[in-house]
């Protein structure tokens, strides 16, 4: 463990080398629409999160004001800076998913998975405690329809990405199941929720808290006892990107599998072809055919 803490102090010293640099250089982009400010520097002094929401301003109700967007870049920066501190000054200890899982089953170690039920279903570690920071939103009133539509507009049509709500009783669920003296493992599907949790829990009275650099998409299936019918890696896509096969996650394990794995993504492909083709020719009959119904 010497080693390990020796490499992670001496990350931030190297740009490089900084294990928050490579994880948002890796991941996909989040979208914080209609979420409470997580990641503004109050949420440092209370174990409770406060109740504030950001609300977009919508453009003929699909783009998202400037000024918002504006706002939650430089809550981002900040929270990156506290992110850190906390790992610098090893108040969260920093491991790779290979460490965690020799720490679960050598040392019999805690590891929370704080991701939305979308992502744990697919795939999950077992053995795991399940808490989602952030889950799917479900609400069907004004304000979240809005919020999806802007989403979807936004690329999730394309990337699967969800609508998400954050879960003001994170900290107390946390704490009626894992006591605080507990040495706790966090992980998410890339890194960076699971590190705003453990900012959370830090601020909550967690002092032995362990940050699983680069998530699940970090992972190998060899690292982690794997519950569900996706690997580790691909537990985090969704949408038309996945359908068709064209995520970096899936050419990696294209890259292992062989033809027989790309076949698969061609022949969806070919059909997506095929079905818009056999649209298109069925349009360009009917309108003739309707055209003599009203003749008629």
């Amino acid at each position: 463990m010497e080693v390990v803490r020796h490499h992670f102090a001496s990350s931030f010293t190297n740009p490089s080398s900084n294990p928050l640099r490579r994880t948002s250089e890796n991941r996909t982009k989040v979208t914080l629409i209609g979420l409470p400010s997580l990641f503004s520097p109050t949420s440092r002094r209370s174990s409770r999160p406060h109740s504030h929401r950001a609300e977009p301003t919508l453009v003929r109700g699909a783009l998202v004001g400037e000024e918002e967007e504006v706002k939650q870049a430089k809550e981002m920066a900040a929270a990156r800076k506290r992110w850190e501190s906390l790992v610098r000054e090893q108040k969260v200890k920093v491991l790779t998913p290979k460490e965690a899982g020799y720490a679960i089953q050598l040392s019999y170690k805690t590891l929370l998975d704080v991701r939305p039920s979308a992502e744990y279903k697919k795939a999950s570690v077992k053995g795991s405690t399940w808490i989602p920071i952030f889950d799917v939103d479900d609400a069907i009133d004004i304000g979240s329809l809005s919020k999806k539509i802007t989403n979807f507009v936004m690329g999730g049509w394309w990337s699967g990405s969800l609508t998400l709500t954050y879960d003001k009783n994170f900290i107390l669920k946390v704490e009626e199941k894992i006591p605080k003296d507990t040495d706790l493992i966090v992980i998410c599907q890339k890194g960076l929720r699971s590190l705003a949790a453990c900012e959370q829990l830090y601020s909550a009275g967690y002092n032995n808290l362990f940050w699983v650099q680069g998530g699940l998409d970090a992972a190998e299936e060899e690292d982690f006892q794997r519950e569900g019918s996706q690997p580790f890696k691909l537990a985090g896509i969704g949408g038309i990107s996945e359908f068709l096969g064209w995520t970096d996650q899936q050419r990696a394990v294209a890259a292992k599998e062989g033809w027989g794995y790309r076949l698969v993504f061609t022949g969806r492909l070919l059909g997506l072809v095929l079905l818009g083709d056999a649209l298109f020719l069925g349009a360009q009959r009917l309108g003739p055919l309707l055209e003599g119904l009203r003749s008629h």
